[in-house]
């Protein structure tokens, strides 16, 4: 059978396999900032990455044999991948739900979006940031609203002293300080 008539294929598996689990139930929470940084990279992907493989793609396939063409197979791949993220962020966009954090400046209570100081029974001092599931970063200090040490601060106030469950065990954090970023001024 000839190749130009079977599916390619690298073991695409389904899309909603690849998502992160939002729970149950559940809605996918993002901040004002991070809805905008995943549509600056949906719209850079349809409007300049994706038409400059496409161009590629039909460059190299009009250089003749395709089954050895490096442009042409890369170029087909790199289109799969792009138009996997396509989807994806189209997507996490439809169902995202924008929260802005700023409404609780001044409060000292944990919400979404918070920037929290917390202390753990070793005295260790940790500040993280609740952020929604496509935008928490751990190397930034950032949590997902879903992760075990957010859904334990969420709702607390600044000196409860709460039990966060931990694989090695329970242990007792104390909440030390609540930050919220400043509302932006209406122009």
């Amino acid at each position: 059978m000839s190749k130009a008539f079977t599916r390619e294929s690298d073991n695409d598996e389904d899309d909603e396999a690849q998502l992160p689990a939002l729970p149950a139930g559940g809605k996918n929470y993002i901040t004002p900032d991070g809805y905008a940084r995943l549509r600056v990279e949906l719209m850079a992907l349809i409007d300049e990455e994706r038409p400059k493989v496409v161009e590629i793609v039909h460059w190299a396939a009009g250089n003749g044999d395709r089954s050895e063409n490096g442009d042409y197979l890369y170029g087909k791949k790199r289109l799969r991948e792009i138009d996997r993220r396509i989807r994806f962020l189209t997507k996490r966009l439809e169902i995202a739900e924008v929260t802005d954090p700023s409404v609780h400046h001044g409060s000292d209570q944990i919400f979404f979006g918070a920037t929290t100081t917390y202390a753990d029974q070793a005295g260790l001092v940790r500040t993280i940031t609740i952020l929604g599931i496509d935008e928490a970063d751990s190397l930034q200090g950032q949590v997902s609203w879903v992760a075990p040490v957010a859904r334990t601060l969420l709702k607390a106030r600044v000196g409860d002293v709460l039990r966060l469950v931990t694989p090695a065990g329970v242990e007792e954090i104390e909440v030390l300080a609540v930050q919220y970023p400043a509302p932006v001024a209406a122009r």
